[in-house]
């Protein structure tokens, strides 16, 4: 028996990338898998292999900065699988962002950042929390990013929207913690990702920089939300976990 047998699991941003490595080992792990997405295609791709795998999976589109979407998110979910376990709040901004000096970012890239990486998560926690308040129980995985432990040039709108995921985390923790929710923040390194690769040449990674030695890659990252996600850790909450083969401590 997986560790996340007969829970519902919803991944945002799950169509592709490291929330598609998420739906698809949650569904190995015995989850049944909302991958919530803004991309209909690869939603529904994500969703085709999960079955092929004999796992259970459904697509709903949504765009976290809407409201209304991500209400109908958690509307669909219970209608459709009858509870929310999980939520795995990994759909960003990050993909094809343009990166330069912080006086050259423009309203509209820092307002875009902060909307789909700050306020998206805050939107994705809301519209699940009614549901998990009525279960008792409940586990929200978000997801922030190691730039925000180093001074990382060119990316102040980034930095700053995913510093505030830590923010609204630790918040969550505290305010949710009397009903059973369980909220954590996983901080991944320089994953070698689709969206990574428009940004730096992954052969070219300096990995002496990585104590660990190689550079990472999608699996790294998994097992941690697999932990945060199942009941090992009913008593960690507020949390915040590196997973960048030791380039920064904290």
């Amino acid at each position: 028996m997986g560790r996340l047998e007969n829970k519902v699991a919803i991944v945002t941003g799950g169509g592709r990338g490291l929330g598609k490595v998420y739906c698809l080992r949650m569904a190995e792990e015995g989850a049944k898998v909302v991958v919530a997405d803004i991309l209909d295609r690869e939603a529904e791709e994500t969703v085709s292999e999960v079955k092929a795998k004999g796992g259970t999976a459904i697509a709903i589109k949504a765009d976290v900065t809407s409201e209304a979407d991500t209400q109908h998110m958690a509307e669909e979910t219970v209608k459709k699988l009858g509870r929310i376990d999980i939520l795995v709040n990994n759909a960003g901004y990050y993909y094809g962002m343009a990166r330069k000096p912080f006086n050259e970012v423009s309203l509209e890239e820092w307002d875009r950042a902060m909307l789909v990486n700050a306020k998206g998560t805050w939107l994705c926690c809301k519209a699940v929390f009614p549901q998990m308040k009525k279960q008792g129980k409940g586990k929200i995985i978000n997801v922030s990013t190691e730039a925000v432990f180093a001074p990382t040039k060119g990316f102040i709108h980034y930095t700053a929207s995913k510093a505030a995921v830590i923010g609204i985390t630790r918040v969550l923790a505290g305010e949710l913690g009397q009903y059973g929710i369980c909220v954590n923040v996983i901080v991944p390194g320089v994953v070698d990702t689709e969206a990574t690769r428009t940004y730096i040449t992954i052969e070219k990674f300096d990995v002496s920089s990585v104590p660990l030695g190689r550079v990472e890659v999608p699996e790294d990252v998994v097992g941690s939300v697999i932990f945060f996600a199942s009941d090992d850790s009913d008593f960690v909450s507020g949390q915040t976990l590196l997973i960048d083969g030791a380039r920064r401590v904290h």
